[in-house]
């Protein structure tokens, strides 16, 4: 979600006749899009602005207006704090304000950092500017494209509700156009994103209402695309339309995120998760019969208050019996405002240390296995940059894997079949013996 609306903003500041820039000393408009999910990302943001304040007292020295933008869900959640810690920034901006960038640039007050994190009664997505062709073709073969945002589950954990708002759900025929302009410009995999994406309930043109599985389906008619995903999911809305679709639609790849945050019931209703462990092992198996080859993967809160060794047994035994793909782990990190932040107790840094130890030995070697399973199978791999050494590219398997092989820079932008020779603990390396079975992608 915030590489997407780092690329819209890009694609708002390039209509006011801004050019994106490699080196942040040469750049006469910086914006931070910031992510509230984690103490420690918050607490970065006003390092960097300490860095961002002296550059920008230097390119004054030389003559040079330095314009410094907060935007995302921390100026979302700390617009007053980002002002009053560092008065050197000129905006602050919330996530659902950034298409009106231009208008708040223009109208901040000289000398005072603006702050705008309204909700705005206009859609933002109805007056962001489409990517330009040329812009598409530069950022590579693969693309997000935001369906759904903000979030009605309001989990103990979690500051999204807060800063990005309710479930809201774009038109259907509008993320259909933002696809297609995508694939005419070159690319071939479409990933489908938002806080809790399979929520998604947009309207078609006759007012009808469609689900995910169904804007899949459309998706997948659109000429040049290749391979779909969506993230990121929430068990309580994993219907069996979805996965059917795993089943019936042949671009949705093999993958599914799907967090869990933990394995034991006391915990998860104390998150308010609304769901049981046992809930989401059915769903699982559901999806295996579904797609059997899937590739599973998941989120991990460890030490959230009042997780005791026994809920953490109970967390460890879900892995086991699910056997994960890959999976992401975090030591719970209280975020202010949140109903689990002020509560009683609060696990010891220590203990959850050593609990996120154990649980990333396991998760760790259960990605090596199923890793190691796909040596000697042949996979479709879209190709989308260069690899460590020359002549050496890397592409995305099905599965989500980073997958090296031997080959020319032209062979970037396109899917070419692959022989899995070799299987690490994060990647994969291959052979090309073919274009892809299914239609190429290329990057014009």
């Amino acid at each position: 979600m915030n590489v997407y609306d780092s690329q819209r903003m890009a694609d708002v500041a390039g209509r006011e006749g801004y050019e994106e820039t490699t080196e942040v000393e040469d750049a006469d408009l910086v914006i931070l899009n910031t992510c509230h999910i984690r103490e420690r990302a918050s607490e970065k943001i006003f390092s960097e602005l300490g860095k961002l304040r002296r550059l920008k007292a230097a390119r004054a020295r030389r003559g040079l207006a330095t314009t410094l933008v907060v935007a995302g869900c921390v100026a979302q959640a700390e617009g007053e704090e980002i002002r009053r810690r560092q008065p050197a920034v000129d905006l602050v901006v919330g996530p659902q304000n950034y298409h009106r960038l231009p208008q708040l640039l223009r109208d901040r007050p000289q000398g005072a950092g603006a702050i705008e994190t309204e909700f705005p009664v206009e859609n933002k997505f109805d007056h962001l500017p489409p990517t330009p062709a040329r812009t598409i073709r530069a950022r590579g073969a693969t693309a997000f494209v935001t369906v759904q945002e903000g979030c009605d589950k309001f989990c103990a954990f979690c500051v999204v509700p807060y800063t990005r708002g309710g479930e809201a759900s774009r038109p259907l025929g509008a993320i259909l156009d933002e696809i297609a302009r995508l694939t005419g410009a070159g690319v071939g995999e479409i990933t489908l994103i938002g806080q809790n994406v399979n929520a998604y309930r947009g309207r078609d043109a006759a007012g009808r209402e469609s689900d995910l599985a169904a804007l899949l389906a459309a998706a997948a008619e659109i000429p040049g695309v290749s391979r779909l995903r969506y993230a990121t999911s929430h068990p309580n809305d994993m219907s069996d339309a979805l996965i059917a679709a795993h089943r019936d639609n042949p671009k949705l790849a093999p993958y599914l995120h799907l967090p869990i945050q933990a394995g034991s019931d006391r915990i998860l209703a104390a998150m308010n998760r609304k769901h049981r462990a046992r809930d989401y092992l059915d769903i699982v198996a559901r999806v295996r019969r579904a797609r059997p080859d899937i590739a599973l993967s998941s989120d991990f809160i460890v030490g959230f208050p009042g997780e005791t060794d026994a809920d953490f047994r109970d967390t460890l035994a879900v892995v086991r019996e699910v056997g994960f793909a890959s999976a992401y782990a975090f030591t719970y990190s209280p975020r202010p405002g949140t109903p689990a932040a002020d509560r009683d107790g609060q696990v010891d840094d220590a203990v959850k240390t050593e609990r996120l130890a154990e649980l990333f030995a396991l998760l760790d070697k259960q990605r090596l296995a199923f890793n190691r399973s796909l040596v000697g199978r042949r996979l479709d791999v879209l190709f989308d940059k260069p690899g460590r050494r020359v002549g050496q590219i890397v592409g995305r398997s099905p599965y989500m894997q980073s997958v090296y092989a031997e080959g020319d820079a032209d062979g970037i932008g396109a899917m070419a079949r692959v022989e899995i020779v070799g299987a690490a603990a994060i990647s994969l390396t291959g052979r090309i013996v073919a274009p892809a079975s299914c239609a190429e992608v290329q990057i014009a």
